[in-house]
């Protein structure tokens, strides 16, 4: 599943004010709630469960990029959210740095093939440096969008090639 086909604008928070990374997990699962993309109910568990991936195994990546996710049994489908950070957020990152770029992914149990997938999805799309340039300037959610949009049509265009 693409990046592109999870998140909508109100599933960007431009300015997370977040100053650690449990907090941004919460900032990020809060916004769901907000958005009606999870239930208050649920809240708990998700956090819960992302939480526990997270002492497992650090979420951060490089390139400012972190992708705090976990599989849990109150969703049906992968949710997303996104949210930016203009001082970054010390997240453990492969290279050290810390996350400009926060991707929440919340999967069902039982859907680890497309979890995959989208992950490797996003790594790919935060490795293109024009991209994360992008998201990290843009002014608003609906420049983010595009600017991940436009970027999955041309890896969708030159894998057919």
């Amino acid at each position: 599943m693409l990046l592109s086909e999870l998140i909508q604008e109100d599933l960007v928070k431009m300015d997370l004010e977040a100053s650690n990374k449990w907090d941004a997990i919460e900032e990020l699962v809060d916004l769901l709630i907000s958005s009606h993309e999870l239930r208050l109910t649920n809240r708990a568990e998700v956090v819960d469960t992302v939480f526990a991936r997270e002492k497992s195994l650090s979420t951060g990546l490089e390139h400012g990029l972190a992708v705090p996710h976990g599989a849990v049994e109150c969703v049906g489908d992968i949710l997303a959210a996104v949210g930016l950070s203009k001082n970054g957020i010390p997240f453990d990152s492969l290279d050290g740095n810390p996350a400009r770029l926060v991707v929440l992914l919340v999967i069902p149990k039982g859907a680890a093939q497309r979890h995959v997938r989208t992950l490797a999805g996003i790594a790919r799309l935060a490795s293109n440096q024009g991209l994360r340039q992008r998201i990290l300037e843009a002014q608003s959610p609906s420049e983010i969008l595009e600017a991940i949009y436009i970027l999955e049509q041309e890896e969708e265009s030159a894998g057919q090639d």
